[in-house]
């Protein structure tokens, strides 16, 4: 056999080994859960609640100091609405949301702001040093990881599908407070949430 096949037949156990690699990670993926115990549907929409009743609302849209850009962040209570997202699965052929894999993530909602409301790992807050999230026409990937509780859930920053590769500085979605405002923003305290059909 010459040096030539040898690579040849390596290069394709290599690609074979990829693909079938990625088929398996899929079909171990459980689906996300709603309230109810259904899957998280593509292009549904859905409240994304704090699991802990006392960690504030359901999410939003807020401002920070200015009007505009719009941030992601909670209502300051569980009575107050919040705004439902919708969710747009990385894998084109995932109908479903499925644990640890990207989607990326968007408020079903217009605003008075010349901008999208998919989420967007933004800047660093100047006071805390925690990664913002900015609402944007130019989304990041999402994934949503399971916690020790059943139906509770963490949302994290950590795009591996997009590129699986590449090393990230992961983060895990948690609220800060600022201003009588609750935003959301990596790299500080986690804040399990559930999902709830709108």
């Amino acid at each position: 056999m010459s040096t030539r096949s040898i690579k040849t037949t390596l290069t394709l156990m290599l690609c074979l080994a990829i693909i079938a690699t990625t088929a398996l990670a899929q079909s171990t993926n459980t689906p996300v859960l709603d309230t109810k115990g259904h899957p998280l549907e593509r292009g549904k929409d859905y409240y994304i609640k704090p699991a802990i009743t006392d960690s504030g609302g359901r999410a939003t849209l807020l401002s920070r100091n200015s009007p505009c850009p719009l941030y992601v962040g909670q209502e300051n209570s569980d009575a107050e609405e919040g705004l439902p997202v919708f969710f747009n699965p990385f894998d084109e052929a995932d109908n479903i949301v499925r644990v640890n894999r990207d989607f990326k993530v968007a408020f079903s909602a217009a605003t008075t702001c010349i901008q999208g409301t998919g989420w967007r790992l933004s800047e660093r807050d100047a006071k805390s040093g925690r990664r913002l999230i900015v609402a944007s026409g130019d989304d990041s990937y999402f994934r949503i990881v399971e916690t020790q509780n059943e139906g509770i859930y963490n949302i994290r920053w950590c795009p591996t599908d997009v590129c699986p590769y590449c090393k990230f500085d992961c983060g895990t979605v948690g609220n800060l407070r600022e201003n009588g405002k609750i935003l959301l923003a990596l790299d500080g305290n986690m804040l399990p949430v559930v999902f709830e059909r709108a």
